[in-house]
């Protein structure tokens, strides 16, 4: 009992550096957390099996199982059950909406099976997205690398058409994750031929049309469902788009060719999210973005 109590005091605190130490990651969980304790389901039942779903993807991420088995010889793998328990119940009675009924009880034997669940040791799905074409080469590159995350994410995004909160609340969390699409330079010599074969303006273009593809079921689904609110998708649309379009033109403002990256951090994405949420700032810098950035796209490419 004693090693058990220290290593869920370990567990507790771990949790906590680890959000301390990668505030890419912290700040999308917490506005993940923030809205599973605010959002109102149609019904009290959709909760458990919701929260029972979050619990079995921690289960599937986890790279400890050998340390387990080597601290909890034997008991290894009712300390896999209790923590997921753990999670879900702070899940469930962190939400004000939901009222505890029959369902969660059906649910608790489930957990039984996580014991017995293999994690996963490499990517669920490692498609090539070859109909994607080349010149959104970011793109491309960016869901090979992440498959199974690029589509959990678009199913979390369109889901979030539900309600106006949840639909801004998962926009600010995706666009944490476009701008890291954008964060790495291309060599000078693929920057070259690139806007020898297309300007900037069609760089945004093409780009910011496939963006909106992927959005397309979420203004759809919005319009559905809340008809009478159509002015909620369009400042929606707004947004997403000029936080998108700023993110891509700071990316060849910034870019050099001896950076690996355009050092983007938290700072810019909360300089630009305010920007975008607001519009007419972000107007402004877009616009020079824009001059900056075509004029160091000449340094490397010329007239």
């Amino acid at each position: 009992m004693k090693k058990l109590l220290h290593h869920l005091k370990f567990r507790f605190h771990q949790s906590f550096r680890l959000l301390n130490l990668n505030p890419r990651a912290s700040i999308p969980v917490m506005i993940m957390l923030g809205a599973l304790i605010v959002v109102k389901l149609p019904e009290v039942w959709y909760y458990p099996p919701l929260f029972f779903i979050l619990a079995l993807l921690f289960h599937y991420e986890r790279k400890d199982i050998p340390f387990l088995k080597k601290i909890f010889v034997t008991s290894w793998r009712w300390v896999i059950m209790l923590e997921a328990v753990f999670i879900y119940s702070v899940l469930l009675c962190g939400n004000i909406h939901y009222k505890l009924e029959k369902t969660v009880l059906f649910s608790l034997p489930a957990f039984v099976v996580l014991a017995f669940i293999t994690p996963r040791t490499r990517p669920w799905l490692a498609l090539q997205w070859n109909s994607i074409p080349d010149d959104l080469f970011e793109w491309k590159s960016f869901l090979r690398k992440n498959t199974w995350l690029a589509i959990f994410g678009l199913i979390v995004i369109w889901g979030s058409a539900y309600h106006p909160v949840t639909l801004i609340l998962a926009g600010v969390f995706a666009l944490d994750y476009v701008s890291h699409i954008y964060e790495l330079n291309e060599s000078k010599e693929m920057l070259e031929m690139y806007f020898r074969k297309y300007t900037l303006k069609e760089k945004l273009r093409k780009n910011s049309l496939f963006f909106n593809i992927l959005l397309l079921p979420v203004y759809g689904l919005f319009l559905v469902l809340h008809s009478a609110e159509a002015l909620y998708i369009l400042y929606y649309f707004v947004f997403m788009n000029l936080y998108f379009l700023l993110i891509l033109t700071r990316k060849y403002k910034q870019y050099h060719y001896k950076e690996r990256g355009n050092h983007f951090n938290m700072g810019v994405f909360i300089e630009y999210t305010i920007c975008s949420l607001t519009i007419i700032p972000a107007l402004f810098v877009w616009k020079k973005n824009i001059k900056e950035a075509s004029q160091n796209i000449k340094t490397y490419v010329g007239d």
